[in-house]
């Protein structure tokens, strides 16, 4: 009994020892350290560097097949060709810090035939940022002026409210530059800047009639600027804006018998259809609340996409649809289409109704 047992002890032992012998076969690597702390580094200096250095601890060639770093700010380089058991290698990481001051952390994953096949390297720092330039200040170049943006968003504006907002334009040219618009629409009002000398910086103030708009939702309006008297497309301002409805001083009973939209459905799921043909699909949807609801627009977030309400308003307990008609033409693959549909439903503002399918190529294409 006792050499029954002593045979097969042993038999574990060394089935032990062949199973960890086996674990250690194989590429293995080996950091010097795994994380690199750049310290305080100036934005104006460019960028930095380090490579980490390693070794092939196993006992068969290191491969690294793949380095992926978490921004595209770190870019990696590595020894490309096959380590041997022993010998060293590197994997060296540039760190851009344009446009990124303060604090930075940035990881670097590199995959081997190792193993383990993943380690994870870090790089770390504070970047200190460059004196801003009038470019980078003012970075939109309009002729002989630069602005921060030909962009005026005024967000979020109530119906009936005025708006005003201000806009910064700087003189880069020699000569002085008088600031005038045209193409003005009556519910916008722009005043200033007038004349601007060489070198300075005036100011435009935008002011936004949302009632005389009398449009709903996400708007947009293109002004042209002129320079002394001249100016062409390039010289656009876009101005946008989201007009809403303001029930901020209805009573809880204004509230309560207020119109009320409810949709069937919000998603209609077309299947397959080919291309150059056209699906159609109603919207059914009803006012269940306790006065009439108004459909105050209908919009699609393509050309392809035409909508049509049944009509715009909707007496309590009526129901009524959104006729919505969806052309392929071209298209192939998977299509989403939205309608965006905006009432005086003061819970449902505004609703997104979804088309979706598949646009199927003609067969041989």
């Amino acid at each position: 009994m006792k050499k029954i047992f002593v045979t097969l002890l042993c038999f574990v032992l060394l089935a032990g020892y062949q199973t960890a012998h086996s674990q250690q076969q194989g590429a293995s690597i080996t950091f010097t350290k795994r994380i690199h702390d750049f310290g305080k580094i100036q934005e104006a200096d460019g960028a930095v560097d380090y490579s980490f250095e390693f070794t092939n601890s196993g006992n068969t060639p290191l491969v690294i097949t793949r380095v992926v770093a978490s921004c595209g700010c770190t870019t990696p380089e590595w020894t490309r060709q096959p380590v041997p058991p022993g010998q060293k290698g590197f994997v060296k990481v540039t760190f851009d810090p344009r446009n990124r001051p303060g604090q930075f952390a940035k990881t670097i994953t590199v995959m081997t035939n190792g193993v383990q096949p993943n380690a994870v390297l870090r790089v770390q720092g504070e970047v200190i940022p460059r004196e801003k330039t009038l470019e980078d200040i003012y970075p939109y170049k309009m002729g002989n002026v630069r602005l921060k943006s030909n962009h005026i968003p005024f967000v979020k504006i109530l119906n009936g409210q005025k708006k005003t907002m201000l806009a910064e334009v700087v003189n880069v040219s020699e000569e002085p530059v008088e600031i005038s618009f045209t193409g003005v629409p009556p519910h916008l009002a722009f005043e200033g800047p007038g004349t601007i000398n060489p070198g300075e910086k005036g100011v435009m103030e935008i002011t936004y009639d949302a009632a005389r708009k009398n449009d709903w939702g996400f708007v947009i309006d293109r002004i042209r600027m002129l320079q002394n008297g001249q100016g062409d497309f390039s010289y656009t301002l876009t101005i946008s804006a989201t007009i809403e409805d303001d029930f901020s001083n209805m009573t809880p009973e204004e509230l309560a018998n207020a119109p009320s939209i409810q949709f069937k459905e919000t998603t209609y799921e077309f299947g397959n259809m080919e291309q150059n043909t056209q699906v159609e699909h109603d919207f059914e949807f009803t006012n269940s609340g306790k006065s009439d609801l108004i459909i105050r627009k209908v919009s699609s977030s393509c050309g392809c996409t035409a909508v049509k309400p049944k009509e715009n308003v909707i007496r309590p307990g009526q129901t009524s649809y959104i006729k919505t008609i969806f052309s392929s033409g071209t298209r192939v693959g998977r299509q989403s289409k939205t309608v965006t549909i905006i009432t005086n439903d003061p819970k449902n503002t505004q609703v997104i109704l979804r088309l979706t399918g598949n646009v199927v190529p003609p067969e041989g294409k």
